[in-house]
């Protein structure tokens, strides 16, 4: 479990399902927050990755309008 916090804390490993259950059960949290935090990271990391090419895409209320 040691080396699997590693990875994930060094940005190597997402935390997975199994790992969530095992956070879980350690800390006292539930699984679901800790799909939360990776679920929230990887937003804000694709949100970073993709920001040029979504500023360029259209809203709905802009296609709609025209």
């Amino acid at each position: 479990m040691a080396r699997r916090v590693t990875q994930i804390l060094k940005g190597r490993r997402r935390i997975a399902a199994d790992t969530a259950l095992r956070l879980s059960r350690y800390f006292g949290k539930s699984a679901e927050f800790w799909l939360g935090i990776q679920d929230e990271f990887d937003l804000r990391d694709q949100e970073d990755e993709l920001s040029e090419e979504l500023s360029r895409n259209p809203r709905a209320g802009q296609v709609i309008g025209s």
